[in-house]
């Protein structure tokens, strides 16, 4: 059982970066859009509820 955990302990910085980024690439590329719109959203009302604004405006968003 130790022997498993001293395997592991060698992995560093770089080596968690590539495995991180073949995940990514495998699972998560498809998502990464949705992702990051879901995430402008969120910040944006939350931007309009800090300034008060409650989305009413008279002016058309393009």
């Amino acid at each position: 059982m130790m022997s498993n955990v001293l395997l592991f302990a060698d992995i560093g910085g770089p080596e968690l970066i590539i495995i991180l980024c073949v995940v990514l690439l495998l699972f998560g590329g498809k998502k990464i859009p949705e992702l990051m719109r879901g995430l402008g959203r969120g910040v944006k009302e939350f931007k309009d509820a800090k300034d008060g604004d409650d989305g009413k405006d008279t002016k058309k968003e393009i």
